[in-house]
């Protein structure tokens, strides 16, 4: 074949999903299979938002709203915005994407954490920029400082995954604001806060409220995980009315289904829900940590919808994960994610985690 592909492409990871491939996702609840993988919520959508989608449904012979009117209006209702500081787009994937696009080029540098978020190592290579990446400090959280010092005159971008994918720690929204105080203006910190409605440092909102102060800080939040549609995939950011409109030029149009559209808009109408699902998860977050640690492993206390479990040096990573898989448990192996030696453990139903727990006690011999 005389075809030559981009040379980046060399340099792009490939996506490792937590579900199965070739599964439904409704086949894996029918075979009995506890989705503990990919970070989901294992409760559906409010019942006022499934019915939003059935009406959306009727109307999938005609385009959506290119610039998702709606949902904006809710979202910038919700945060006390104007609509031209919204972002919405397919997943808060899609605006992370753009925002290297639309900021970087050949000689430009971003700088995350690692372990973090696996999307992060695909900014790099798409936009040209070279990345820097900062290590956890020992207590599986960001090193603000490590990371102040990395940044340059050629740093675009900076990177705060928090709550912390996969490692669940959080710097309350205090912190992020000494951290902001200290970059100079030229710099975008893309505060990635997929799960903060799970943290109970702060209040959720804290963070968002810093963008009055710090125009370069851009909020990127999700409707997948708490709000549970991750199957629509719709993601949003607050920010500057330049920062959505660059990210709209570097995307494709109608980005956010029309399905998808209705679907979030009436979903964070509902906050009531909302707060009844972090409760849910709480409880199940404190029965998987002390579980984790009853058998002797060690997990930072998380913040988020999921552990980071440390596993035995006598333990495979890879053995435990198959071990798991094969008791119809599904868990994501840490070395695909930047962290050799761990797992990390979504929260499902009870019924879910007290299945994990028992079948990881019996694999380690505990």
């Amino acid at each position: 074949m005389s075809v030559q592909f981009a040379a980046k492409l060399a340099s792009i990871p490939g996506y490792v999903a937590g579900a199965p491939a070739g599964k439904a996702p409704e086949s894996i609840a029918d075979d009995g299979i506890a989705q503990l993988a990919s970070n989901e919520s294992p409760f559906g959508p409010h019942p006022a938002v499934a019915e939003a989608i059935a009406r959306a449904a009727t109307a999938t012979h005609r385009y959506p709203d290119p610039s998702a009117s709606l949902l904006r209006r809710r979202i910038a209702e919700r945060f006390e915005v104007d609509p031209s500081e919204v972002a919405v787009a397919n997943g808060s994937c899609e605006i992370l994407l753009a925002a290297a696009l639309a900021l970087c080029e050949p000689g430009a540098e971003l700088v995350y954490a690692w372990p973090s978020f696996s999307m992060y190592p695909y900014l790099a290579p798409l936009s040209g920029a070279r990345e820097i990446r900062v290590p956890l400090d020992d207590f599986h959280s960001h090193d603000l400082d490590a990371i102040a010092t990395e940044v340059t005159a050629a740093t675009q971008i900076v990177l705060i995954c928090n709550p912390n994918n996969p490692t669940g720690t959080h710097h309350p929204a205090e912190r992020i604001g000494e951290f902001c105080e200290r970059l100079p203006d030229h710099v975008t910190v893309l505060l990635d806060e997929a799960y903060t409605e799970f943290q109970l440092d702060d209040d959720p909102d804290a963070a968002a409220d810093l963008r009055r102060r710090f125009g370069n800080l851009v909020s990127v939040r999700t409707f997948s995980k708490v709000y549970g549609l991750a199957g629509l995939r719709v993601g949003y950011a607050i920010c500057s009315p330049k920062f959505r409109a660059a990210v709209d030029a570097v995307r494709q149009p109608f980005s956010v289904n029309a399905i998808a559209q209705a679907a979030a808009a009436e979903a964070i109408r509902h906050s009531d829900d909302v707060a009844d699902r972090v409760e849910r998860n709480v409880v199940e977050r404190v029965r998987v940590e002390e579980g984790v640690r009853a058998l002797g492993l060690r997990t930072p206390d998380s913040h988020a919808n999921f552990s980071w479990v440390e596993l035995p040096e006598d333990a495979s990573e890879g053995d435990v994960v198959a071990a798991l898989s094969e008791r119809g448990i599904l868990v994501r192996a840490g070395t695909p994610l930047g962290g050799p030696g761990h797992m990390r453990v979504t929260y499902g139903t009870e019924e879910d985690n007290r299945r994990f727990l028992g079948a990881l006690g019996e694999i380690l011999g505990r």
